[in-house]
């Protein structure tokens, strides 16, 4: 509503589609470089506006599937590392626009799993480093949009 009595859907749903770039991807503001963690904002506002007609979704899902390194783990942007917390930014992207199957499953859950310390259970950004919360939450999001809590027969909401 433009008198100021509530947001305007329709304008906000265009200032999130003004910042896709060239290559597919989105940036933080229009012209800001394409970052996973940016898409999932935009991918994830015009869902809930429904508004994913504005999305190009072939492209953009092509972006996040480049995003698979040789490690099987998933960066942010190109020429990065591969960071376990992505396994949630580029899944949950891909997952809103039914495409998770673009990416290789089994060498991404082989990489999150890899990230795991096995004294202490937590995960870190990538295998061998010091885990934390944030990338032990992310890498759980990324096993679940995986399946993988399903695959080992963990019934839903017990761990």
């Amino acid at each position: 509503a433009r008198d100021g009595s509530g947001i305007d859907l329709s304008l906000a749903a265009r200032y999130v589609a003004s910042c896709q770039n060239l290559d597919g991807g989105y940036g933080s503001c229009p012209g800001a470089e394409s970052h996973a963690g940016q898409i999932f904002c935009c991918v994830g506002a015009l869902s809930i506006l429904g508004r994913l007609d504005l999305v190009d979704a072939d492209l953009l899902c092509w972006w996040l599937a480049e995003r698979q390194c040789d490690s099987g783990g998933l960066n942010g942007r190109p020429e990065k590392q591969a960071d376990v917390c992505y396994s949630w930014w580029v899944l949950s992207s891909l997952s809103i626009l039914g495409k998770v199957d673009w990416i290789d499953r089994k060498a991404l859950q082989k990489f999150i799993l890899s990230a795991q310390d096995k004294e202490d259970g937590g995960i870190a950004d990538r295998p061998n480093d010091m885990p934390d919360v944030y990338h032990t939450f992310f890498g759980m999001a990324g096993l679940s949009l995986l399946g993988y809590f399903e695959d080992i027969g963990l019934p839903q909401g017990e761990v």
